[in-house]
């Protein structure tokens, strides 16, 4: 095997995203991976495994935007089509619901992009084991 099949198969890709979904440390899955809201940790508490490396930026802003847009574009389809609610109603419920489900999915998809960096050694979490 090549060193950069060796390289990968240590760090797998699909374990360290849902451990960043679930806001984990991508290594150990234990630790938490944030301090606050966004946050992110210097190191996990658990493992010891430096987490300061990422680069999330706007990223996971994007995938959220994406997202939400799409959810929310098929439920005001279903709501105008169906049930026909009052314009101000519907406004107003689609406005909650996309800052609620802003707020639930930011942190989650940016767990899961520092989760793809960790495993692909990118942005300085260097080759080490």
């Amino acid at each position: 095997m090549s060193d950069a099949q060796t390289i990968g198969d240590d760090r797998p890709m699909k374990p360290a995203m849902w451990h960043g979904v679930c806001r984990r440390c991508p290594n150990c899955g234990d630790g938490a991976m944030f301090e606050g809201y966004l946050k992110v940790t210097d190191q996990c508490p658990v493992c010891q495994e430096a987490l300061h490396h990422h680069r999330a930026d706007d990223g996971p802003a994007y995938l959220t935007i994406l997202l939400v847009a799409h959810i929310l574009g098929f439920a005001m389809h279903i709501m105008w089509v169906h049930l026909r609610p009052d314009p101000l109603v519907m406004a107003t419920i689609l406005a909650i619901g996309a800052v609620a489900l802003s707020l639930y999915l930011l942190p989650r998809l940016k767990g899961m992009v520092v989760g793809i960096q960790w495993a692909r050694r990118m942005h300085g979490f260097g080759h080490s084991a």
